[in-house]
C-alpha cells in the first residue's frame, strides 16, 4: 500500500476525532487539512505519520496544540445529538478531552495515547479521570437496571447512586423492564441478556427504544450473543465478572453522548 493510500485510510478516524475535539467539522477539518499540508511539506513526517496511525494523531496533536490554524465559524445543527455532545466536550478542558477521546471513541491504548500526548501512561490515566469526574458532576439522571441476579443488581444500584444518579427501578424480566420504563422512563439502561424468566434482556431493549432513544449499556457473562455481526453491535459491552470502575467508565461515556451509539 502507498504511503498516500496509508494516510487515506486513516483520515476518516482522525476527522472524527479533530470534529469531536474541536467542536464542528469545519474547524476539525481545518486541523486535518493543516496537518496534511505539514506532510505534504515535509517528507519525513508523511512517512512517519504512514507507520502508524498513533504516529498521525501525534501529528495532529501538534497542528492542533500550536493553534496556528485558520478556522471558519463552528456550525450545526441546534438540538442534534451531535451538536450536544460538542457543546458538554467544550465544557471539559482541553488536554482531559483529548485523552477521553483517544482512550473511548479512538480506542487507542494508555500507551498510544500517551504517546500522542507525549505524557506519561500514568499522566493518561489522571487525564481520563478528570474528564470523567467533570462529565459526571453534569451527566445525573435516572436508570433502569434489568438484571436477575440479587447480588449484582444491588451492587449496581450501588455504583449508580455513588455516581449521583437514581435508580428508577429494577427489573428481573423482561414483562418487568417494560412495566418500569413505561411508568418511569430513564436517561440509562443497565441490561443483562438472559433474564430471570428465560426472557431475553436484548429484546427487553429493542422494546424499551420504541419509546425513544436511550443509551443502554450491556453487562453479560454472555457477550458472544451480541458479537454475532447479524444485528448491530451495543457501543456499550461489558463482561461480566467486572470491574466497577469499568462500569463507571461506560456510565460516564454512554452519559456523555446521550446515545446507544458513537459520533459519527
Amino acid at each position: 500500500m502507498s504511503v498516500s493510500d496509508q494516510i487515506a485510510a486513516q483520515l476518516p478516524y482522525l476527522r472524527r476525532y479533530a470534529r469531536a475535539l474541536t467542536g464542528s467539522q469545519q474547524s476539525g477539518d481545518a486541523y486535518v487539512r493543516a496537518t496534511l499540508e505539514a506532510a505534504l511539506a515535509d517528507r519525513a513526517l508523511r512517512d512517519e505519520i504512514a507507520g502508524s496511525r498513533a504516529a498521525f494523531y501525534k501529528a495532529f496533536t501538534r497542528i492542533w496544540a500550536s493553534g496556528h490554524v485558520d478556522q471558519p465559524s463552528p456550525t450545526g445543527d441546534a438540538g442534534s445529538p451531535e451538536q450536544a455532545a460538542q457543546e458538554r466536550l467544550g465544557r471539559i478542558a482541553p488536554a482531559h478531552r483529548q485523552a477521553l477521546l483517544l482512550t473511548t471513541v479512538e480506542e487507542f491504548s494508555r500507551a498510544e495515547t500517551a504517546t500522542i500526548l507525549g505524557v506519561s501512561p500514568e499522566d493518561v490515566d489522571a487525564l481520563v479521570l478528570q474528564a470523567v469526574t467533570e462529565i459526571d458532576s453534569e451527566s445525573a439522571t435516572d436508570v433502569l437496571i434489568i438484571e436477575d441476579e440479587p447480588l449484582i443488581s444491588m451492587q449496581l444500584e450501588g455504583l449508580v447512586g455513588d455516581l449521583g444518579h437514581n435508580v428508577v427501578g429494577t427489573a428481573a424480566t423482561h414483562k418487568q423492564a417494560v412495566e418500569i420504563f413505561s411508568r418511569n422512563p430513564a436517561g440509562l439502561v443497565l441490561a443483562d441478556i438472559q433474564l430471570a424468566d428465560g426472557s431475553s434482556g436484548i429484546d427487553a431493549v429493542e422494546d424499551l427504544l420504541r419509546f425513544g432513544e436511550v443509551p443502554v449499556i450491556f453487562i453479560t457473562a454472555y457477550p458472544e450473543r451480541l458479537l454475532t455481526g447479524e444485528r448491530p453491535e451495543p457501543t456499550y459491552l461489558v463482561t461480566k465478572p467486572f470491574q466497577e470502575a469499568t462500569v463507571r467508565a461506560a456510565i460516564s461515556q454512554a452519559l456523555f453522548f446521550r446515545s446507544s451509539q458513537p459520533l459519527d
